[in-house]
């Protein structure tokens, strides 16, 4: 059916059929008013123009609601950048922030442990050329340096680390290298550290190992024979070492024997000497004052004496005379009473002088006087 025919029906009362465009404007009243009264025809108006306007400020809400709330893992941390330009870092959880595209969000992994390794060929201190393995563990300290304060951090820290290994171990010998590692990761891992803040990388050296030092393969069996007579150096100078450790002490403690021995004895023959000045001036007066008594008295004391230390047989006037000390302490025991008296007048009538045997050592030094 036409449109404009005219004719009954419909839900016109009066008899025309109702025309479904809306009247047109006149085009001379473009203004403000004339937008919004457009933007409240599409959106507000009956039919299909309504809904699908209605829709799109739906999704454009939801679109705004979701990018302004930003969720943060727990290891992570999120740099937000409002028009392209740092503005702060989000700290792990539930985050809100201006939609995109006024702001948006670059996610860094703050705990990921990182690695890298790497073997490097250096000159040591004493012109040898060795290669070193080193392991450098490293993770993000400052998600923002990180990711604008160098072009690559990464590549930054790996070329800054091959360049502290080499310095380190190229003040070092040989040996410190192969033996004694430990100080020398320690004192690199504190340069590359400094290094990295420098060109503010934002990374932090969580460890740095020197795990394995090598000579090259073209001079390796000539580092092995050096090494091999090192070992035999430092083996024979721990012998040398143990032996002076056990012979030094025993001579030094043989030396204080001796030189205490000697001091006893000095002080002894000292003492002794002094005994027998003062015997002797003892005697004098005693021989000035009787010399016959004095001079039989020091007779009679030697025989004694002499007696008392040795076994003696005398014979004499056809009787025999038997003289045995008891044993005891150095062979110093008591006379016999009156034995010398007895002796001293057959000694003295003997026309024939005293004639000694011999001595037998193993039989304790006697001696066998006859007349």
């Amino acid at each position: 059916m036409v449109w404009n025919t005219p004719g009954k029906g419909g839900d016109n009362p009066g008899g025309q059929r109702r025309n479904p465009w809306p009247p047109r404007r006149p085009s001379g009243g473009g203004g403000p008013g004339d937008v919004l009264a457009r933007l409240r025809d599409m959106l507000g108006g009956g039919g299909s123009g309504g809904g699908i306007g209605r829709w799109v400020l739906l999704g454009v809400a939801l679109l705004v609601l979701l990018s302004s709330f930003q969720l943060v893992g727990e290891q992570q941390r999120g740099v937000v950048l409002r028009f392209g330009q740092f503005a702060r870092v989000m700290q792990p959880g539930p985050n809100l922030k201006w939609p995109w595209p006024i702001e948006r969000v670059i996610k860094v992994n703050a705990t990921q442990i990182k690695t890298f390794s790497n073997t490097v060929p250096v000159l040591t201190r004493d012109e040898n050329i060795v290669n070193v393995a080193m392991n450098v563990q490293y993770r993000v300290g400052d998600p923002r340096l990180y990711l604008f304060g160098s072009r690559n951090a990464d590549r930054v820290l790996e070329q800054v680390a091959q360049s502290v290994v080499r310095e380190q171990v190229g003040r070092a010998t040989l040996d410190t290298v192969l033996g004694a590692r430990g100080p020398l990761s320690v004192s690199a891992a504190g340069q590359l550290q400094a290094s990295l803040d420098a060109y503010r990388t934002g990374l932090v050296v969580t460890e740095l190992n020197l795990q394995d030092a090598r000579p090259p393969e073209e001079v390796k069996p000539a580092f092995d024979e050096v090494n091999s007579a090192q070992q035999i150096k430092d083996q024979l100078i721990n012998e040398a070492r143990a032996y002076a450790a056990k012979v030094v002490p025993e001579a030094r403690g043989e030396a204080a024997r001796r030189r205490t021995v000697a001091e006893g004895y000095k002080a002894a023959k000292t003492a002794q000497a002094e005994g027998d000045v003062a015997r002797f001036d003892l005697l004098r007066d005693e021989y000035r004052a009787a010399p016959e008594v004095t001079r039989k008295r020091l007779w009679l004391e030697t025989v004694q004496d002499v007696l008392s230390r040795n076994r003696k047989v005398v014979g004499g006037d056809s009787r025999q005379l038997l003289y045995l000390p008891m044993p005891g302490a150095g062979n110093a025991v008591a006379p016999i009473p009156g034995a010398a008296e007895a002796l001293l007048p057959a000694i003295e009538s003997s026309p024939e002088p005293l004639r000694s045997g011999n001595r037998d050592p193993q039989r304790g030094g006697r001696e066998e006087v006859s007349r």
